[in-house]
């Protein structure tokens, strides 16, 4: 097994079949979310990539390989529940998540379904609604919440457990660009500040483009991997597996065809700017 002083999550050869499926989800994946890492997991529908998150999160068991979480075993029972602890995760629907009537009782529905002492439940959703700018919110009926709000509720219930990770499985394919925002904003705060290690599953590029590491999946497999720069850079091969690349990195690889001589890893507004302004002191 790998150093897990070093790595949240290490998937060795690992394989998972859905019951009486044809073919397996997951095939002979081999990867590592390290410590402090974000990391974004891509693919078209059908990859296997939502199902790899549920096999991080012990929610699948392997049927083939291992996943270790913080250094348990996603197969053996008695690990299941501190291992959901360890690596949190945040659902696609955020309506689906909430389980009570105020926004700070919900924070503190796992605290007290582990049995966690009063007091310090108070200070953990207190610590977890203003980790996610909610505090104002914590009286409220979730009801009253935008999409992007209640996704950041549910964030501030799995903070609330002191996660060493937290998996994001589509979380924000259901909310607008401004709760998109929103939720990106939060997890790249509790990223950078607080050191968790961050899994998104996500089919939003400029999403990915903000990631440490990407991981492309396919039929199940792995089927590229490097930094963001290192994968939508090979533009015809994104495609090919039926992905789009962020939308500067698209313009670019566009001037670069009709003999513009901008970089070809461009992945933001700000860098095309500064290649556009390079270009034309040159003119």
């Amino acid at each position: 097994m790998a150093n897990m002083d070093e790595n949240r999550i290490v998937a060795s050869h690992l394989s998972y079949a859905y019951p009486e499926a044809e073919r397996s989800a997951v095939k002979d994946v081999s990867m590592r979310v390290k410590k402090g890492e974000f990391l974004a997991i891509l693919g078209h529908n059908g990859s296997g990539k939502s199902t790899l998150a549920k096999l991080f999160n012990a929610l699948y068991v392997p049927s083939e390989g291992t996943v270790w979480v913080c250094g348990l075993d996603t197969k053996e029972d008695e690990h299941v529940f501190e291992i959901r602890q360890h690596a949190g995760m945040v659902f696609q629907n955020p309506d689906n998540q909430i389980v009570a009537t105020v926004v700070e009782e919900d924070v503190a529905f796992g605290l007290e379904n582990n049995g966690v002492e009063p007091a310090l439940i108070r200070v953990r959703i207190d610590e977890a609604l203003r980790a996610v700018n909610m505090s104002d919110h914590a009286l409220k009926a979730p009801h009253l919440l935008s999409g992007g709000q209640k996704q950041r509720v549910a964030i501030a219930g799995v903070l609330a457990m002191k996660p060493d990770v937290i998996i994001l499985d589509e979380s924000t394919a259901m909310l607008d660009p401004s709760g998109r925002q929103e939720v990106m904003n939060t997890v790249h705060r509790l990223n950078d500040e607080e050191g968790i290690s961050v899994v998104i599953i996500t089919h939003y590029m400029g999403e990915a483009a903000t990631a440490d590491y990407v991981v492309v999946m396919d039929e199940g497999r792995i089927a590229m991997s490097g930094t963001p720069r290192e994968v939508f850079t090979r533009v015809d091969e994104v495609r090919r597996l039926g992905l789009d690349v962020p939308p500067m990195t698209d313009l670019a690889h566009m001037l670069r065809a009709d003999g513009v001589s901008v970089r070809a890893d461009v992945l933001t507004v700000d860098e095309m700017v500064e290649e556009v302004c390079r270009l034309s002191s040159k003119i």
